[in-house]
């Protein structure tokens, strides 16, 4: 909701002040918005509705054994019509599959899956109004903060992930002609696909921004460094990343600094952190009697420590996040933004160590379209994680 407060008057020490508020679109819901009437419709894309039409879900026949229209049919024979017939999809190998394709003005307010198989070579992508190239294109289990095909409970406000492998986003995706969301199995195994897409039909306002996300790698860091996002053209704001970072040497490792360089910033960032754990809003290492403690919070978390070799015996792999979601980065024209891969030396006490670690990163923001061109995204063979 949007309120106008305007000063009308002002004589004799008394003000006259009127408040007009604006139509409320019904697309930003909160616990201060669900009172609010709205002219938005609701509607949910799943395999039980793939048009998300009014009155069309349930509808596939367990007597049309036909391929993603009647994957339960054995299940529901008896049954017929209505009974969950077709709660999933298949997804073949290298089979790239349209899983919601929606015309209209609106937003895309949740998305829930479950998929099967590796959750890296998964790829999901989203196009906003008609768009060739994507303004999402990401591994899903990175864009769910789940890198490692190993499940990771996530309690944060956009993202959440609960037992057994339920992904759940709830990322504002505003578009005003269309919105498509594809999923690509890159994996030479057959998947399973279990999603519904949530979202509302209303008229979008001229200042809401297009969401993204990309995916980076560095498999290792070069020179130390790691690019989380960079080459954005556009106003908007940036809203958080994941990070899947794996250390090959021992001791601490996350001593880099995450920087942000806005519009126009070369050699020196407008923003510059005090180090990685800092960034995710620790400290300290995240040590607590010599032990990595996981946590996950409305805004950041180390949702994952597997260290086979003990504390600071090398060869760990982390998951964390950080959401800028009460103060997002906002640039004006360009955006880059990079972290260090910096640790500790073992033999000289008190000495910076570059590492050489597989770092990789899901960037999430907000941008005026069009947006530049992403960076290829990596072979099968290079996403997977060692």
């Amino acid at each position: 909701m949007k309120n106008i407060v305007g000063l009308l008057a002002a004589a004799g020490g008394a003000f006259l002040v009127c408040a007009c508020t604006s139509q409320f679109d019904g697309t930003d819901m909160n616990m201060g918005t669900l009172s609010r009437l709205s002219d938005a419709q609701s509607r949910s894309i799943s395999p039980e509705n793939f048009s998300g039409g009014k009155g069309e879900g349930a509808t596939a026949d367990p007597s049309e054994k036909i391929r993603n229209k009647s994957n339960a049919a054995f299940s529901a024979a008896e049954l017929g019509k209505g009974w969950k017939v077709n709660p999933f999809i298949k997804i073949a190998p290298n089979e790239t599959v349209t899983v919601a394709e929606i015309n209209g003005s609106g937003a895309i307010t949740q998305i829930w899956m479950t998929p099967t198989g590796n959750w890296r070579t998964s790829v999901i992508r989203m196009y906003w109004d008609g768009e060739e190239t994507p303004s999402v294109e990401c591994p899903a289990g990175d864009f769910f903060c789940n890198a490692y095909n190993s499940y990771a409970q996530i309690s944060s406000l956009p993202v959440c992930v609960n037992p057994g492998s339920a992904f759940n986003c709830y990322w504002k995706m505003p578009f005003r002609k269309s919105a498509k969301i594809t999923m690509q199995n890159i994996d030479d195994k057959e998947m399973r696909l279990y999603y519904q897409v949530n979202y509302t039909l209303a008229k979008i306002g001229a200042d809401e921004a297009y969401f993204h996300c990309q995916y980076r790698q560095s498999k290792p860091t070069v020179g130390a460094m790691h690019t989380i996002l960079d080459g954005v053209k556009g106003k908007g704001q940036y809203v958080g990343a994941y990070f899947a970072w794996r250390v090959k040497n021992g001791g601490w490792w996350g001593e880099g600094e995450v920087k942000f360089y806005i519009d126009g910033d070369r050699q020196n960032p407008t923003i510059c952190g005090t180090g990685l754990e800092d960034y995710i809003c620790g400290s300290y290492n995240f040590d607590v009697g010599s032990k990595y403690v996981t946590f996950t919070t409305p805004y950041t978390g180390l949702t994952q420590a597997i260290c086979p070799k003990g504390t600071y015996g090398g060869d760990s792999k982390f998951s964390m996040y950080r959401w800028h979601i009460t103060d997002p980065v906002r640039f004006n024209s360009d955006l880059r933004v990079d972290v260090q891969d910096l640790g500790w030396r073992t033999d000289v006490k008190g000495k910076y160590l570059k590492q050489l670690s597989y770092v990789s990163t899901a960037a999430f923001w907000y941008q005026t379209e069009p947006h530049a061109p992403f960076p290829t995204l990596p072979q099968k063979g290079d996403l997977l994680m060692e």
